[in-house]
């Protein structure tokens, strides 16, 4: 019954692609960023890469509930789009925007209790210092970044996503300089090694918000979207916001509370494997990360069909997702374990001995190889769920693997102490179990049950 509903349409095709192409962009632009950093600590020694791993996994994990929420603001836009009350757009971006604020108290009290963890998980004592003061310096501009997640997300869910490949590129082009004259001083600046990776990535992302807000208040924006009419609080997009961003919001929580822990018990394992780990994971971040620009694409063209209610065109746009995630992971895939000598390389320091976290690095480069293509699978997936509105779903069976898989990993690591290639080899199978669960989902149906979605779009 699936197949019958998978229709290919070249025109839904190039429309996705004209969407999703340029977040592809912006979210490469996104893991580019992150790379360098973690490059120029790694031109340091590699206890300064793995603490810029583990404090921007923490600093992540300390705002994802939030960020997942204001990110849902793609498929509200997206649905208002669809239905035609175009008015109704901006109003998203000012609900999200009170979100935040009222968020802000709660962000403070994470930031304190968190900045305390590293001590208590056995890492290297110098380790611990870089870590936390990574971790704080990216806290201090959180508000910063979850404002630019809502209004980054509205632009996608419009269809406007020139606008976010733009600001985010320019955020790019200012941070990578910025960074390095930052971490090892050069140009009159000091040397700040991690603490100057952090700044800079501040300052890039304050000056891309107001790229964005610059974009926003254009006057053709303006009067199309009645913007200026927007700055109110509208209790009926407020709930629908956290009636169906909430899920969003604590999917992306516990699964990235799941990984964090998953990541700080496998450095647990020490400085080889936690080096090993932001190798690979860094080669990950540049091929997931712009998948994820795919997925926001996909949510967005399903968000204004379900607004729309024109469901056969929802088919088409899997069709088109599923054609382009799987032809660029597979690309990747082969690349990956073609390449993977060479790519662990990249990351050899100047000094020291490499040879241990190459063998280790080297294997892990083998299954993120055999992953790529599940990821695909995930993100074309979950981005029909989500555009949809069946959050609740994708929260109870994202969030069940994924600790799951952290039990899992307690006794591989902790309690029968296996070796990392087994916790690897585990991790990589909870990636096939994740694409599996939410393939059944979709071929279903359930998520396009016309009462179902009826009850999504009511306010």
């Amino acid at each position: 019954m699936w197949l019958e509903r998978f229709h290919f349409n070249k025109d839904t095709l190039l429309e996705l692609i004209t969407i999703a192409l340029p977040m592809v962009v912006s979210q490469g632009a996104f893991a580019v960023m992150i790379f360098t950093d973690r490059y120029f600590m790694s031109q340091i020694d590699p206890v300064h890469m793995a603490a810029a791993l583990g404090g921007g996994v923490a600093a992540f994990f300390s705002f994802c509930f939030f960020s997942g929420l204001l990110s849902y603001s793609n498929a509200l836009a997206a649905q208002y789009m669809g239905s035609g009350d175009v008015g109704k757009c901006p109003k998203v971006v000012t609900q999200g925007i009170f979100l935040t604020f009222l968020s802000s108290p709660f962000l403070v009290i994470i930031t304190y209790f968190v900045s305390g963890i590293f001590s208590s998980i056995g890492h290297d004592p110098v380790q611990v210092e870089l870590e936390r003061a990574y971790y704080i310096i990216l806290m201090m501009g959180v508000v910063v970044t979850l404002i630019k997640t809502c209004i980054s997300s509205y632009f996608a869910g419009i269809g406007r996503t020139y606008v976010v490949m733009i600001c985010d590129v320019c955020g790019l082009v200012l941070n990578v300089p910025l960074s390095y004259v930052m971490v090892f001083g050069a140009l009159g600046f000091p040397e700040l090694g991690i603490v100057g990776a952090a700044i800079s990535t501040i300052i890039s992302s304050l000056f891309a918000l107001l790229l964005f807000i610059a974009f926003y208040l254009d006057k053709k924006h303006r009067q199309k979207f009645h913007v200026m009419e927007s700055f109110k609080y509208d209790s009926g997009i407020f709930r629908r916001f956290v009636r169906l961003g909430l899920p969003s919001g604590a999917e992306l929580f516990l699964n990235v509370a799941a990984f964090n822990l998953f990541l700080l018990m496998f450095q647990g394992y020490g400085v080889v494997e936690g080096a090993s780990a932001a190798i690979v994971f860094n080669w990950d971040m540049l091929s997931f990360v712009p998948m994820i620009g795919l997925n926001i694409g996909v949510i967005s063209l399903i968000g204004r069909f379900v607004g729309a209610n024109d469901m056969e065109r929802t088919n088409e746009v899997i069709a088109a997702g599923f054609v382009i995630g799987i032809f660029y992971s597979a690309i990747l895939a082969t690349v990956y374990i073609s390449f993977r000598f060479p790519l662990v390389e990249v990351f050899a320091p100047p000094d020291g001995d490499f040879s241990q976290i190459r063998e280790l690095s080297v294997f892990m480069m083998i299954g993120l190889s055999s992953y790529a293509m599940a990821d695909a699978i995930i993100l074309v997936s979950g981005g029909v769920l989500r555009g949809a509105g069946d959050t609740r779903w994708l929260m109870y069976a994202s969030v069940t693997l994924h600790w799951a898989m952290l039990v899992a990993q307690y006794y591989i690591i902790l309690v029968w102490e296996y070796g990392p290639r087994v916790s690897w080899l585990t991790f990589c199978a909870l990636i096939f179990a994740i694409a599996i669960v939410y393939i059944w989902r979709l071929q279903s149906g359930a998520w396009r049950d016309p009462e179902r979605l009826k009850f999504v779009m009511v306010e």
